[in-house]
């Protein structure tokens, strides 16, 4: 999303290169293009003028250290204070309340219904036992919508066809909940394709009968400063908790997220990142600033691995590696989990320096798929056993996946490799030093 816009504000913080230090002209022209570049990601004039006042006086009044480069002093300047716009840090959800109730809001097409069961499957690794209530009662299938996704995530969904009343159904679900000891309710509510004094009123009825611990707004993010528009008129009425960004994976410019803060004076809680349900993040405000300044996101990085990371499967395949018994079935189940991690051109852009180098690659969702083939054309003794695999067994795998035999034997190379490095990174502890090691390394580039 933020991929223009961090362009351009690479190119604005080229004025400095090569300056032995800090002056009025150099700040201001840099200032310049930085405000530039905010208003063609569509950020509030406004904001935009404010935010580079601030890095300018910051700037101006910094004194600029031999080690560091008057460059460098500004972008970290201008970090800090893109992290500052965008709510400073991480707000989190409210989880008290017995159950915690969370109330959905917003306009229709946002990604409300997706995002409520996106949610139950946050709350659900938080350990929480979520229930979705089906409040929509005018769009046509938007029951049939939330039931499939609770079948689809295993999480029970609480409808009820025959009433009209969106307060009674929400009241009927939250009793339901504590009946059959469910600890999170997600009120899924109606939205209309623009704002209208019903809809209002009929959502602030609800909000007043039953006492949410949170309101979220849900927002399309490719709307631009409409979102910011709609976010205000929700927050209004409403008095919102938070703000939830969904559609960032799309061709959006990057205004709402930047500016929605300062407009409605409410954080930004969870971005939707892509259709898959586990494409759910919390916003962090100081590591969004760092990856549009190009700094990229190891913190995120090594968090998503930490989701994923089974404490006993760990162990199990260590001992696989010291005893030398690793084989691609392993393999095929590293390659399972960091699938689940998410997209890998957004995994691999949260390194540092590695997203300018993909900028202009398309990395597909299915970029193990030919791996994957060569894996599953194997016999369960190749996999168990590479060592076996001759020159005729490649011909056999690579006719068997649809590859040639070079893209056989590049596999069997770069397993190898694999498996010879990841025995060298030994224990899970020595695993733990090498993550403390890269997220002291991301903090250091700050």
């Amino acid at each position: 999303m933020f991929e223009n816009l961090s362009d351009k504000l690479e190119r604005a913080f080229k004025v400095l290169k090569g300056q032995g230090q800090i002056t009025e002209i150099n700040v201001a022209e840099t200032m310049k293009e930085v405000r530039r570049a905010l208003l063609d990601a569509d950020v509030n004039f406004k904001t935009a003028k404010e935010f580079t006042d601030r890095v300018k006086e910051k700037a101006l009044g910094a004194n600029v250290l031999t080690a560091v480069s008057p460059g460098q002093l500004l972008i970290k300047i201008a970090h800090d204070e893109l992290a500052e716009l965008m709510g400073g840090r991480n707000a989190g959800i409210n989880m008290a309340g017995n159950p915690t109730v969370v109330l959905m809001s917003g306009l229709q097409g946002s990604g409300k219904t997706t995002f409520s069961g996106k949610l139950s499957a946050y709350l659900r690794k938080k350990g929480k036992k979520p229930l979705l209530v089906a409040c929509d009662v005018y769009r046509p299938a938007a029951i049939d919508q939330l039931e499939t996704l609770g079948k689809q995530l295993d999480v029970v969904v609480f409808s009820d066809r025959e009433n009209k009343d969106p307060v009674s159904i929400a009241q009927k679900g939250i009793e339901y909940a504590r009946i059959h000891g469910f600890t999170a309710v997600i009120i899924d509510t109606a939205g209309r394709l623009a704002i209208d004094e019903a809809m209002m009123d009929e959502i602030a009825r609800v909000k007043k009968a039953i006492q949410p611990q949170e309101t979220l707004f849900v927002v399309d993010a490719m709307t631009g400063q409409d979102a910011v528009n709609t976010a205000k008129a929700f927050n209004d009425r409403l008095n919102i908790d938070g703000v939830v960004l969904t559609k960032l994976d799309g061709d959006a410019r990057g205004g709402a997220a930047l500016t929605i803060r300062s407009v409605v004076d409410k954080p930004i809680k969870f971005i939707g990142t892509g259709e898959k349900m586990e494409a759910i993040d919390e916003f962090h405000p100081e590591r969004m600033a760092g990856r549009i300044l190009g700094m990229g996101d190891v913190v995120s990085l090594v968090e998503k691995a930490q989701e994923q990371f089974d404490e006993k499967a760990a162990r199990e395949l260590n001992k696989k590696l010291q005893k030398d018994q690793f084989g691609f079935d392993d393999f095929l189940e590293q390659i399972g989990q960091i699938k689940k991690m998410g997209n890998m051109k957004d995994l691999m852009g949260m390194i540092p320096g590695v997203g300018k180098a993909l900028k202009n690659l398309d990395i597909p969702d299915d970029a193990f798929k030919h791996i994957e083939a060569i894996i599953r054309s194997m016999t369960p003794e190749e996999r168990k056993n590479p060592a076996l695999i001759n020159g005729t067994r490649r011909q056999r795998i690579a006719t068997g996946s649809g590859t040639d035999v070079p893209e056989v034997n590049k596999l069997l190379k770069q397993f190898e490799e694999t498996r010879k490095m990841m025995k060298m990174m030994g224990d899970k502890s020595k695993m733990q030093n090498m993550m403390k090691q890269l997220q002291q390394a991301q903090g250091m580039r700050r």
